[in-house]
């Protein structure tokens, strides 16, 4: 059986994804790191764990680490860089959940993270960790970045139109609307539940960092640069993204026409799903619907009035938007079902 790592693992996203792979059929977690916590119960940070592990927390030392086959970075931007190279001298693969490869040009992180690349080497060779996208390199890949959860909302959404297209390259929103999960689990000001509760605060208006990573995936499938708009809000959920995209058809543009481009797209994808219905409560993609699960849905709406496309996307920011995600990953790099691990619906009502 595989031994697999998670470094990072007492955040939000390093929690998701132990939980994913301790019921996971072919792996086997044998460590889990934290400075913080190092030689606490996994289970007292992570209580929803409690029963299912007895694992400690350890510090992160590259010689035990050497001991898995396969490294999840579950850290903060920053610390990926510097500890990967090192894992891969060591023979293991990594997928990363950070920001730290998902950019393939070097003079990008400056702009967009304000420091300076100590491993650009690798970024070329980084595959970038979206399934729907880049299945095959990440089958033969040594190293997975995966997307930023608002990046992979926006992707998914767009990336049907963009390659088809059938929107105008230079007009592009996206508005984002995160649950406070999405902040991490280092508490801040803005995060207490005193400020945060009951809001619905912009706080990204403009130059979010997930950007970048939405105009390299879609500028390389319609083979030109694009420019897209981008603003994020904290909303009043725990758990889930809705990203609200505004785009303009460049003709004649029908819901029939719209149906096949995304069938076609997504016709066999096992984690995404068409969500225009005319009846029910949920007739468009709500995060309330995708709460623990790796679906992304995505809807779409033609505003004739105005000459816009809409688009909606709904995931939730922890699963397909993290942990899902590189769970996803991990079953293509050891060639087993897609879904192993991952195949569940959402809770409802939740």
């Amino acid at each position: 059986m595989l031994r697999v790592g998670v470094v990072g693992a007492s955040g939000y996203v390093g929690g998701e994804t132990l939980r994913l792979l301790l019921h996971h059929p072919e792996v086997e977690v044998a460590q889990a790191t934290s400075r913080r916590y190092a030689g606490e119960f996994v289970y007292r940070v992570h209580p929803n764990l409690r029963g299912m592990t007895e694992l400690k927390f350890m510090d992160v030392d590259v010689d035990r680490l050497a001991e898995c086959d396969i490294v999840f970075m579950a850290t903060p931007h920053g610390a990926s860089a510097r500890l990967t190279p090192k894992l891969l001298e060591v023979g293991l693969k990594v997928i990363d959940l950070s920001a730290d490869f998902r950019l393939k040009d070097e003079s990008a992180y400056p702009r967009w993270y304000g420091w300076h690349h100590p491993a650009p080497e690798l970024l070329s060779e980084a595959v970038y960790g979206l399934p729907e996208l880049h299945r095959r390199e990440i089958a033969k890949a040594r190293l997975v970045a995966c997307p930023g959860c608002m990046a992979a909302s926006a992707i998914l959404a767009l990336a049907p139109v963009v390659r088809a297209g059938l929107v105008d390259l230079e007009r592009i929103v996206v508005d984002a609307k995160m649950g406070s999960s999405g902040s991490g689990a280092t508490a801040t000001l803005a995060s207490i539940h005193a400020e945060r509760f009951g809001v619905v605060r912009p706080y990204a208006p403009a130059g979010h960092r997930h950007v970048a990573e939405i105009e390299q995936e879609l500028g390389a499938l319609c083979g030109k640069p694009l420019k897209v708009g981008m603003t994020a809000h904290a909303v009043n959920i725990v758990r889930g993204i809705l990203s609200t995209i505004h785009t303009y058809p460049v003709g004649e543009l029908e819901l029939r026409k719209l149906w096949q481009v995304y069938r076609e797209a997504y016709g066999d994808e096992p984690f995404v799903r068409l969500v225009r219905d005319k009846k029910g409560i949920y007739r468009l993609p709500d995060p309330k619907v995708v709460f623990g699960t790796n679906f992304c849905d995505i809807g779409f709406e033609l505003d004739k009035h105005a000459g816009r496309l809409v688009l909606f996307s709904a995931m939730d920011n922890l699963m397909k938007g993290a942990a899902g995600q590189a769970v996803q990953c991990l079953n293509i790099m050891l060639g087993v079902d897609e879904k192993t691990g991952l195949d569940f619906p959402g809770f409802h009502p939740a």
